[in-house]
């Protein structure tokens, strides 16, 4: 069974289930789900708690004998296994497998690690967990749903927030939810009434929003020139080194550049299949595609050689200027749109 973080305290105010699975890519929702189950479990008598690592110094020995620890007389136990940032490898998965035959009422496993991707989504030990328990899915609200998020982190604290203050929050902390929570805890305290406007979050808070350049990566394929612009503006400021960001957009123009070509005689969903493009991703790609041409992506790329020339033989000219321009040029639509993706 799978939900999503902000519906954990609703879920575990029904049941607590054997097994909870906390994956994705926010520190944040996975400390605080973390936090909340072990809450729980411990109003129902587990007190005793394990944590082990799935690399290559875990004693599944030890693992086992916790789950066989049993007497009349011994606490419930909570067992914690974090997965890696490698992932779980053949041999864990086997070992994963086999312990879910040895659970039972008195052990409570939590299993812990990044977003998963879609083939480790099919591997018999998620399989299996996922059947027994709960996957609660602990991933960073995108821009579209980050007003959303807030709006539920404000009734949590008992403040309102209007339209234009929710879109500056969102806005501000984006990519850094601790930031986000500490600023709204802040407010509670600075403003007793609730009421949160745009003169109030001006006065009391300064930006704490985070981007990579997967980020801007993302606005320019979308189309976004003011939020490609902002990214651009704010890693900039945070002195991204440039040959960062003229690799990412060089990898994401040429593969532009090779759907573009084969869409000519290939259906999308098969050149998508082929280049292994996430379904999420997708969407993405379609508005790319359908904006620029071949001949204006090849120009983006010459665009691209002269910043990369800059950034390493004119020190004392900045590429920055490039970037941006770069930047603004992707957003546009060519004067030929090139093959329309449906």
């Amino acid at each position: 069974m799978r939900i999503y973080a902000d519906k954990l305290a609703d879920q575990l105010n029904r049941q607590l289930h054997s097994v909870y699975l906390l994956l994705g890519n926010e520190p944040l929702l996975i400390q605080e789900s973390h936090s909340a189950i072990k809450a729980k479990a411990k109003t129902v008598g587990f007190e005793e708690h394990h944590r082990f690592t799935l690399d290559n110094s875990i004693n599944w020995n030890e693992v086992y004998d916790c789950c066989q620890a049993l007497s009349l007389f011994s606490a419930r136990q909570i067992i914690e296994l974090e997965i890696p940032e490698a992932g779980v490898n053949a041999a864990h998965s086997k070992e994963l497998v086999a312990l879910s035959a040895s659970l039972h009422p008195d052990i409570l496993l939590i299993i812990i690690g990044s977003k998963l991707t879609k083939a480790q989504e099919n591997a018999k030990w998620f399989k299996t967990y996922n059947t027994q328990g709960c996957w609660v899915s602990c991933l960073t609200p995108d821009i579209q749903r980050l007003p959303q998020f807030v709006q539920a982190r404000c009734n949590a604290l008992g403040l309102r927030a209007d339209i234009e203050a929710r879109q500056m929050l969102a806005q501000w902390h984006e990519g850094n939810l601790f930031a986000l929570s500490q600023s709204l805890e802040k407010l509670a305290l600075l403003y007793p009434d609730g009421e949160l406007t745009l003169v109030r979050l001006e006065e009391s808070l300064s930006r704490h929003n985070h981007f990579t350049p997967f980020h801007w990566i993302d606005a320019l394929l979308a189309g976004k020139a003011k939020r490609a612009q902002r990214i651009l503006r704010q890693l900039e400021a945070e002195s991204v080194e440039p040959v960062i960001l003229i690799r990412t957009i060089q990898k994401e123009l040429m593969q532009l550049l090779k759907l573009q070509l084969e869409l000519k005689s290939a259906p999308a969903g098969q050149v998508f299949d082929k280049y292994r493009i996430w379904q999420s991703k997708r969407p993405l790609y379609n508005s790319a595609l359908s904006r620029l041409s071949i001949s204006a992506i090849q120009q983006g790329l010459q665009l691209l050689a002269q910043c990369e020339l800059l950034s390493k033989t004119q020190y004392e000219t900045s590429p920055w200027p490039t970037l941006h321009q770069l930047s603004l040029e992707l957003c546009q639509p060519s004067i030929d749109l090139g093959v329309q993706v449906n």
